[in-house]
């Protein structure tokens, strides 16, 4: 019998606590794309893309260049020198090809350094948030399928963040309906 009760107030408390805590949600996304960082990261990012895809283009031209001058010229090439012609276009040809996987990490290593900080910043106010309003758990709505009701802290955090909100669209009127005809 005694356990039972020790069991029954072992329970109550549990459950006494967990009905204090409140529970949040955001999406972290969401409030990443909102913040102004993010924009000029965006910008720069773009910038830093379009110049690796200029540079792949220039390698190509190089590439065609090299190539038409070796189909020209191959003919009055002694053949240990258009070996070496070969060879060298080979090997920028296969630069060439090594490019893109190249550009692409590259591209992915900026990202990272660029959006770090900004997750940085948008996770620490989250958490600063989630403090000052006495939110136990702050869960991110993008991993969410079934869970106890919450509140959307996204409008908390931008606050906090100083970003305010575009103006809301004026509402449209629908057209009257047109009468009838008997």
């Amino acid at each position: 019998m005694k356990k039972l009760i020790v069991a029954g107030v072992m329970a109550l408390g549990v459950f006494s606590a967990s009905a204090q805590n409140k529970i949040g949600y955001i999406s972290l996304d969401e409030l990443i794309g909102v913040m102004p960082e993010a924009e000029k990261a965006d910008t720069e990012l773009k910038e830093y893309q379009v110049s690796l895809q200029q540079q792949g283009q220039d390698m190509m031209k190089e590439l065609g260049d090299k190539d038409s001058i070796f189909v020209r010229d191959s003919a009055k090439l002694s053949p240990s020198m258009r070996e070496i012609k070969r060879n060298e276009l080979i090997a920028l040809y296969q630069k060439v090809q090594g490019w893109n996987q190249q550009a692409q990490d590259m591209y992915q290593q900026k990202l990272q350094e660029k959006l770090a900080p900004i997750r940085d910043k948008a996770m620490q106010t989250v958490k600063t948030v989630a403090k000052e309003n006495g939110y136990s758990y702050v869960l991110d709505a993008n991993s969410i399928m079934v869970g106890p009701p919450g509140d959307d802290l996204i409008d908390l955090v931008k606050k906090k963040l100083g970003i305010k909100d575009a103006a809301p669209a004026p509402a449209q009127k629908t057209p009257a309906a047109a009468p009838k005809k008997p």
